[in-house]
This record gives structure tokens, sequence and C-alpha cells, in this order.
């Protein structure tokens, strides 16, 4: 009897960044599925308004192509480009949008990800990528240079793990659950001390774990 081999899990370009923020919220979003909105995701889709447009235009010299869908068959990555530019010489850059101001390197390895799709699907190289912050109206150039695509490298196995496993990864309960809107899902103040889950268990249940 021929073993079934159950394909890879395509890794989202989006859970990338989730995971490097908190990897439990990155698995509740997209092992579990959960979504819920609060002020500060409610703020990034109205931020997102115009690169979801899908209307190209010509700015600064460049051609501007919005909503672009992206995948590497190579990596096993799949997701969208907000914005990418093409100069007159057709060399691109992938630009992701961002509603606030710059917070840690995170959103880098999101746009390096996007670069090495980009790399796959036009076979050329993608040295560089921007990051717009809607807040500070400011521009960030980001090099996709080998240590941040080793960097992109892990986060894409990493997470392609939890997918592969289907489990949630522990909480960090720390001040990031604070602006979290999986907060009350994720329950980080009790899943962080199981021994109140088995004292909970042995006591209301009758179960000793």
């Amino acid at each position: 009897m021929t073993a079934v081999v159950e394909p890879e899990p395509t890794v989202p370009i989006s859970a990338l960044e989730h995971h490097l923020y908190c990897p439990r919220q990155c698995a509740l979003v997209h092992v579990d599925g959960l979504w819920l909105d609060n002020e500060h995701t409610v703020r990034g889709t109205a931020g997102h308004a115009r690169p979801d447009s899908g209307r190209e235009r010509w700015e600064r010299g460049r051609r501007v192509l919005r909503a672009i869908p992206l995948w590497s068959e190579r990596l096993g990555l799949s997701g969208r480009a907000d914005v990418v530019e093409v100069s007159p010489q057709g060399m691109v850059a992938p630009v992701e949008y961002k509603i606030g101001t710059r917070h840690g390197d995170t959103a880098h390895v999101q746009l390096c990800a996007q670069g090495l799709c980009l790399e796959e699907m036009t076979g050329q190289p993608v040295t560089v990528g921007f990051l717009w912050f809607g807040a500070s109206r400011r521009r960030l150039r980001v090099d996709l240079d080998a240590d941040l695509r080793a960097r992109t490298l892990t986060a894409i196995e990493e997470v392609r793990a939890w997918l592969r496993s289907g489990r949630l990864p522990p909480p960090v309960n720390d001040a990031r659950c604070r602006r979290c809107q999986l907060v009350d899902q994720c329950q980080p103040e009790l899943c962080a001390e199981p021994e109140r889950v088995s004292a909970y268990l042995a006591e209301v249940v009758g179960c000793v774990c």
C-alpha cells in the first residue's frame, strides 16, 4: 500500500509579521482561523484603502502597481503586495503600507518575503523594498540583504512548522497582550500558569492532570 504524503502547508506572507510579533497570535489566526477587529485593525484596514484599490498610476517616475498577488513555489509562500513599484529600467521593489509608526523591524521580514516572491516571479534580483508609515508619513528604505533574507527564511520555516503541527505556541503574557485583539481568546494569564488550570480541573471537574 502506497503511503499518502501530505503536501507541505503554504505559508501566508502576512503570517510572518504575526509570528515575529507573537507566535501564539499567529497560530490563533492561521491555525485556528480566529480573527477579531479592534481599533488598531480597523484603522489598518482603513489605511489600506488606497493600496487595496488595485489602481495603477505613475508616481515619481515609477509605475505603481497596487494589490499585486505574490507567490513562491520554491519557498511555499503566497500573499499580496500593497504596492509594487517598477522603475523605468524595469527593476521592481515592494512597498508595504503601515498605518502607524515604526515599531521594531518585524515588518522588514514581511517585506523581504514579498521581495523573494517577486524575484521568483520576475526572474530578476529584488534588492530593496520600502515601508510607508502613515502616522509619520515617512518612507523607509529597506535593503533586502543576506542577513534579512536569512532571518526571513527562518521565520518561514518556523511558521510552517506550527501550521504542520496544528498546535498553539505558549502565550507570551507580557505588554504585547494588552494591544492584541485576540487577548480574550488567547487567555495569556491563565495559559501561562498551567498549574492553575490543573488545580481548577482537579477541584471542579475532578480530573487530575
